[in-house]
């Protein structure tokens, strides 16, 4: 899918593009293009004189080869932005390309994003940019905002993982952790984990990408006051997420901690209950003996109840004292 982005009295406007003599209408400052195929890049190629190179969404490209410089002004950054998907959180490689000086549209910079699917920070810039006039003024301008979006984006889901973990902080700290709750906390504890740790390298992700357009000097002192005020945020943010794994840390340990205590209190019974057995299979033992016992001939045919009742007494005060002890409660 191949998106243009036009600017008119202040305000973004997006272009669907379906062929070459279409595209050839506009004098765009944002191309965007998700998933591509050939003959969009081809378009892309004739029209504006770009070839997009065929590693830009590689996953496994080196980390000092995504921020550079070509000889002709070209400036390339390969970033990830985060999709904080219920079912699948993860973080999608965008490629930029910004072109500051296009001679043949006679205008001032063009970006070229290229994805594989569709990223929420790009829908709300878009939706912002159509709504707040005078927001986006220049190319430039369109990637320190995405930049910036992708921070908020980032802070957002932040405030989403603080709102499931205080749920969980209610469910495991409220009353006893059954063996099925503990299953379901100790699974929302690992997603939020995953999530804030992805947050994590996306920020630090958005740093390294916002220090690389500081250094290379294409920023107006506006521009690169804005980019300080980001990396403000993300500072920011950093605290956070620690925080969060910190809070993380201790949710796990309390309902590992629950587990062991439900786990030690059957333990404990079989404890007793085996200390408990142990007087009586003593009494079955010395009279299951083949002897003749003096108090079998005292008591006659009351012998047997006589010693029904010894094991029965000496497996109850075992019973009785781990009962006075606390032991079973």
């Amino acid at each position: 899918m191949l998106n243009i982005f036009t600017l008119a009295n202040g305000r973004l406007f997006q272009e669907e593009i379906e062929s070459l003599e279409e595209l050839s209408k506009f004098r765009p400052i944002w191309v965007d293009l998700e998933a591509p195929t050939l003959e969009e890049k081809r378009w892309v190629k004739q029209y504006f004189g770009l070839s997009i190179p065929e590693d830009a969404m590689d996953e496994d490209i080196e980390e000092s080869a995504r921020f550079y410089e070509e000889d002709n002004g070209e400036l390339h950054i390969r970033s990830d932005f985060l999709i904080a998907d219920d079912v699948e959180p993860r973080t999608v490689r965008v490629a930029f390309i910004l072109n500051l000086v296009n001679d043949s549209l006679k205008s001032k910079g063009v970006l070229f994003s290229i994805h594989d699917e569709d990223v929420p920070v790009f829908r709300l810039l878009r939706l912002r940019a159509r709504r707040a006039p005078g927001l986006i003024e220049d190319a430039r301008e369109v990637l320190l905002k995405l930049f910036d979006a992708d921070a908020e984006y980032s802070a957002d889901t932040l405030e989403g993982i603080y709102d499931e973990l205080e749920k969980v902080s209610k469910q495991v700290l409220a009353g006893e952790v059954t063996d099925t709750l503990a299953t379901e906390v100790l699974g929302a504890i690992a997603r939020q984990e995953d999530l804030n740790g992805r947050i994590r390298r996306n920020v630090m992700d958005t740093r390294r990408a916002v220090s690389f357009m500081m250094r290379s000097r294409m920023l107006s002192a506006e521009q690169f006051e804005e980019a300080r005020q980001i990396l403000r945020d993300i500072e920011s943010l950093d605290n956070h997420t620690a925080f969060l794994f910190d809070k993380i840390n201790f949710l796990m340990d309390a309902t590992v901690g629950f587990i062991n205590l439900s786990q030690n209190k059957i333990i404990k019974i079989f404890s007793v209950a085996s200390v408990a057995l142990l007087p009586p299979t003593l009494v079955a033992s010395i009279y299951g003996m083949n002897l003749q016992f003096p108090e079998f001939g005292v008591l006659g045919q009351w012998a047997y109840p006589y010693v029904v009742a010894v094991m029965f007494l000496s497996a109850a005060l075992p019973i009785w004292y781990c009962y006075k002890r606390g032991w079973l409660r």
